[in-house]
């Protein structure tokens, strides 16, 4: 079976390349999705998306797992 093509920045590893293949460019319409996404971007000012990629189970924690009704109940 043919390697899957993928973009330049995602055939280094095997979280990019997951990340690659399910996620990225596929269109997410579920507010907790998107809000993890935008969690996610924010955190990534001067850091790799490797770097948020490897962080984002602990950011799910901190985030109750990016719903945002709870979020928007933080104190």
């Amino acid at each position: 079976m043919p390697e899957k093509t993928r973009c330049a920045w995602a055939v280094k590893t095997d979280i990019e390349r997951a990340y690659h293949d399910t996620e990225w460019g596929v269109p997410n319409r579920d507010d907790a999705g998107q809000f993890e996404f935008l969690v996610l971007e924010s955190a990534q000012a001067g850091l790799s998306w490797l770097t948020i990629l490897k962080k984002r189970e602990g950011y799910r924690r901190a985030f109750a797992n990016f719903d945002p009704v709870r979020v928007a109940a933080f104190n």
